[in-house]
């Protein structure tokens, strides 16, 4: 059976600028987002939704410093749950809101995600996601001293707390997913790359202190639903070779294997474009069907095939 399309949503699906961290705004995003959503599932395509949580879990950490004299801050595994909770609500809601208006009426459901991840990662020993405000270098020092692993953010400007970002390995809550999805369900599940767990000795799951990326997590969402397509939508309609530089050339269509050359030779850096290259391949590769990339404006073009970055197999 033909699985349904996976789409991953970008930052600017919640909040599109530093200024717009309130509620309200970051919902009047989502409702937009909402209106692009329907107009796929008005035409009866089945959507699974992923996204991020970069901003929000970064106001989550940053409420709980300033309370931490007062409430005791809980561990970033927690944090992440509750970002997912928190954004989940306004995509479902939003998205409901939406369909109803135009008539139709179809179950949604927000699955709070754990996604396993291998203790031994070797990124665990490399903290390289920033998460988290700015802080000068004092104030970092101190962190420091609790434990925390800071570097300099030089697109900050300022010091940041870093954690590992190990590669995803098994969504764990995958049964529940692929049934509600079954059933009908328009389901939003793996947000923010999911809550990272390990297995413990005793075989147990266990949250560690790490943040996934979203994009290799939606692929191993994708892939172990055996997703139709994967739709990455992002901020711009296509990918470009040479992005920023006066030679930049807009791509319409890469075979995995050109895909797989031009990441090797640089063209898509780890902390923008890459992490969706690779979750691409890694997509192509497992399933043989196709991802696309494009902007969130254009989701009903780009699922059609009429605009975006296509990658197929090759």
């Amino acid at each position: 059976m033909t699985g349904p399309i996976v789409i991953a949503l970008g930052g600017n699906a919640i909040q599109r600028n530093n200024n717009e961290r309130d509620a309200e705004s970051q919902m009047k995003n989502v409702r937009l987002t909402a209106k692009y959503l329907a107009e796929l599932i008005e035409r009866g395509v089945d959507i699974v939704i992923t996204h991020g949580n970069g901003p929000q879990v970064g106001d989550i950490l940053l409420r709980n410093e300033i309370s931490a004299k007062v409430v005791p801050p809980m561990p970033l595994d927690v944090c992440g749950a509750e970002s997912q909770g928190m954004i989940g609500y306004w995509i479902q809601q939003a998205l409901k809101n939406e369909l109803e208006r135009r008539g139709i009426k179809k179950p949604i459901a927000t699955i709070v995600t754990q996604v396993l991840v291998d203790p031994n990662d070797p990124a665990f020993q490399n903290p390289t996601k920033f998460i988290g405000p700015t802080y000068t270098e004092e104030e970092a020092k101190k962190l420091m001293e609790k434990g925390y692993t800071m570097k300099y953010d030089i697109g900050r400007g300022g010091w940041r707390r870093v954690v590992p970002s190990p590669d995803p390995r098994e969504i764990i809550e995958i049964d529940a997913i692929r049934s509600l999805v079954e059933s009908g369900t328009i389901v939003i599940a793996v947000g923010g790359g999911g809550i990272p767990v390990i297995r413990a000795e005793d075989g147990g799951l266990k949250g560690v202190e790490a943040v996934i990326d979203k994009d290799l997590a939606t692929e191993r969402l994708a892939t172990q639903l055996n997703a139709e397509k994967m739709l990455i939508l992002t901020a711009i309609e296509k990918v470009y070779l040479n992005f920023g530089k006066p030679n930049a050339k807009p791509l319409d269509l890469m075979t995995v294997s050109e895909a797989e050359r031009y990441y090797k030779e640089g063209h898509f850096p780890p902390g923008s474009m890459g992490p969706k290259i690779l979750a691409s391949i890694r997509f192509v590769r497992h399933t043989g069907n196709v991802a696309i990339i494009s902007s969130l404006d254009k989701a009903l073009e780009a699922f059609e095939e009429r605009t975006g970055t296509k990658i197929v197999p090759g």
